[in-house]
């Protein structure tokens, strides 16, 4: 892998050298300039409206060039490209646990909160969605439930779209991939007069699949998407705007192609299973905004409702056997109502009011048939969460003593959560109700945080303790012989972390460094059930995580931006005993790799000749591991990295891209478990191309 890599980068080199030679004009990249003074970007999910340098936590943002240049076009694709976040790409868009820190969950509520556009997304079912026209994405790590609360323990996503007021016009986007995967977009962004924006986006994508399944001689992970969204801004007046952000999607995909792993030979074997799988969803969110920016205080309220309607069918065996087949389909519905009050900017004395309600739907169908006892398996779940909270912050500038200031926070959050559970069995087609159980929990928590931030010269030093919580709930299948495991609890942790912001040689170069320890009680833990069917969350002891953050960003001659993202987790059981023959203290928290990086290489050519404007050049190295897929640390996956390439001609408004992923054809695993007697693993994409061709009018 070292080799290829050199290789690569030898050749990127020579290429450039000659160009050099054609006496092409060299000029600074203008668009590296916004990446390089992020720091001076307010950051929406602070939800103070500070600036990056004043937020006294670990923060990386990804502009909308970033993400072009990257080819992000869903979650999975910004793993590792932020230090210490990692979100595996396996099984279906129903499966996408997001891990920050060594904070996750697989199953369940996520650990880590997602909010687009203003709206929270509440199910990990949501967060693989394509993305389109999006302005950056900004990714808080650590706890941020003062502000947030329930279930963001392991930090936040926040993604804002982009809007008509900032830019106006009409393109479309068509691109063509290996594997048979296409892809258009098209939106337009308008503005009636200097009151009223508009904008109009879709998107449609089509992937023929990586896999094949040689028992049905198809694509195991085929998938159609359409997606629609509609912005409209109004300045009602010179202090008040009013957003209504809707957006919907609908996918159809196969998924889960899980091939057995053959200990014999160390190594899989073909994709091979009999009943075809399947994971549809439609997803509609809507958020209406109204924003008043006033002298002294800024009040800002946001109402949105999330829909999300999807169908599995998965066939559990994974084999040519019909042993195991099910079905489950669910319809969640959610409504919240948030208002923040603030202060205006840059007093000395900062304060943030806000309060917090919503109410979550689910009613859910699980259908499974046990081929080989003529057995069908039916539970039903109408659940209901609903909640509320009451949120402070407070900071204080030049505290004692210049430059140095203090923040502090608390939130009081309420909880109710509330199962109808219905349990039926039938053989030969007689069914007979076996569990019919209502459950109800309630929690009252307050979370609290503490900040100091200290400025030196072009540097900001910063500590800080915050108080992470996750939500206990109803596990979806448990033994019924196993009435305890019918629920789970909730898990509480405390974060401490030290961390430095600061720039060298004239803001050439910019570094974010950050050391922290995560403490926590109580960790939600997924285990197969001990009938081997099904899965379920259950508590283990106490757990710790602890590691370092490096984030480099810099220009240092002739318009090369190199950056640079490192994250070290260790994460482990402190105390865990399952019982007398199962002890897992002192071993590694699964599926949570230990080092993320990523190194980034950036160059743009100003031409003199009509033909082409400019050419840019993009080279992205990601490694991963080694992480462990298991509590036992039986099964793991070594450090692996993957090189991906981009090369992009612009004329005008024209622009075509060239890229390539997994350069090096690399092989690894990103997914092992096991059913009954066997282990099963999906292998990580292959190498894969791809053109962009992109019009703006």
């Amino acid at each position: 892998m070292e080799s290829k890599l050199v290789f690569l980068l030898v050749l990127f080199l020579a290429v450039n050298n000659k160009l050099l030679a054609q006496d092409i004009i060299l000029l600074k990249d203008s668009t590296s300039i916004p990446e390089l003074e992020i720091n001076e970007v307010y950051v929406s999910a602070s939800k103070g409206n500070l600036r990056l340098k004043e937020i006294p936590a670990s923060v990386s943002i990804l502009s909308s060039n970033r993400i072009e240049e990257n080819k992000i076009t869903a979650l999975p694709d910004v793993s590792v490209i932020v230090p210490n976040f990692f979100m595996p790409d396996y099984g279906s868009k129903l499966t996408s646990p997001v891990y920050i820190r060594g904070v996750g969950s697989r199953i369940n509520a996520p650990s880590v909160g997602l909010y687009v556009d203003g709206v929270p997304y509440f199910e990990k079912a949501a967060f693989n969605f394509d993305f389109f026209e999006i302005e950056r994405i900004e990714v808080l790590r650590g706890p941020q439930g003062t502000l947030y609360g329930r279930n963001t323990m392991g930090g936040i996503l926040n993604i804002e779209t982009q809007t008509p007021f900032a830019y106006q016009g009409t393109s479309v986007k068509m691109s063509a991939a290996t594997y048979h995967s296409y892809q258009l977009n098209a939106n337009h962004y308008g503005v009636l007069n200097d009151k009223l924006g508009y904008s109009l986006s879709a998107n449609y994508v089509n992937k023929g699949g990586y896999y094949q399944n040689d028992f049905l001689n198809n694509r195991a992970d085929d998938l159609i998407s359409i997606g629609f969204r509609n912005n409209l801004m109004m300045k009602a007046t010179s202090n008040l705007t009013i957003k209504n952000i809707a957006s919907f999607e609908s996918s159809d995909e196969g998924g889960y192609p899980y091939a057995q792993y053959d200990s014999t030979i160390m190594g899989d074997l073909p994709i091979s299973y009999n009943q075809q799988s399947s994971y549809n969803r439609k997803l509609f969110s809507d958020a209406l905004i109204l924003d008043y920016t006033g002298s002294n205080v800024n009040i800002k309220t946001t109402t949105s409702y999330q829909l999300l309607d999807d169908l599995q069918k998965i066939d559990q065996d994974f084999t040519n056997d019909s042993t195991l087949f099910a079905n489950q389909d669910q319809i969640q519905n959610m409504l919240s109502q948030e208002i923040i009050i603030r202060s205006g900017k840059d007093k000395k004395y900062n304060w943030l009011f806000g309060g917090y309600g919503f109410i979550q739907r689910f009613d859910r169908k699980v259908d499974v048939d046990l081929y080989d006892y003529n057995m069908n398996i039916i539970r039903y779940y109408d659940r209901t969460i609903y909640g509320g909270a009451l949120f402070h912050q407070s900071s204080l500038n030049n505290f004692l003593i210049e430059n140095f200031s203090i923040t502090t926070g608390i939130r009081l959050d309420y909880e109710k959560d509330s199962e109808d559970y219905l349990y039926e069995r039938g053989v030969a087609g007689t069914f007979t109700t076996i569990d019919d159980t209502t459950g109800i929990l309630k929690s009252f928590v307050l979370l609290p945080k503490i900040a100091i931030n200290y400025k030196i010269g072009e540097s900001v030093v910063y500590t800080s303790i915050t108080n992470g919580y996750k939500t206990g709930g109803f596990n979806s299948t448990f033994d019924e012989d196993r009435p305890q495991d019918f629920t789970y609890e909730p898990e509480y942790s405390w974060n401490y972390e030290v961390g430095i912001k600061t720039s060298f040689f004239n803001k050439m170069i910019y570094a974010n460094a950050a050391i922290f320890y995560i403490d926590w009680d109580n960790q939600q833990i997924y285990q197969t059930n001990p009938s081997g069917y099904g899965s379920r969350l259950t508590n283990a002891g106490e757990t710790e995580s602890k590691g370092v953050e490096l984030s480099l960003q810099a220009e240092p001659l002739n318009g090369y931006n190199v950056s640079v993202n490192y994250g070290y987790t260790h994460a482990t059981f402190k105390s865990y005993v399952m019982d007398e023959q199962e002890d897992y203290t002192g071993n590694f928290l699964p599926f949570i790799p230990k080092n993320t990086l990523s190194l980034q290489l950036n160059k743009i050519f100003y031409l003199k000749n009509n033909v082409i404007d400019n050419i840019k050049v993009n080279l992205l190295y990601k490694g991963t591991g080694k992480l462990y897929f298991n509590e036992e640390n039986t099964a793991s996956e070594d450090f692996y990295g993957v090189l991906n390439a981009n090369l992009s001609f612009a004329k005008n408004n024209f622009q075509l891209d060239l890229w390539g992923r997994n350069l090096t054809n690399e092989n690894y695993y990103t997914h092992f478990f096991s059913v009954y007697e066997y282990n099963f693993i999906q292998n990580g994409r292959p190498i894969n191309f791809g053109m962009d061709v992109k019009f703006k009018f």
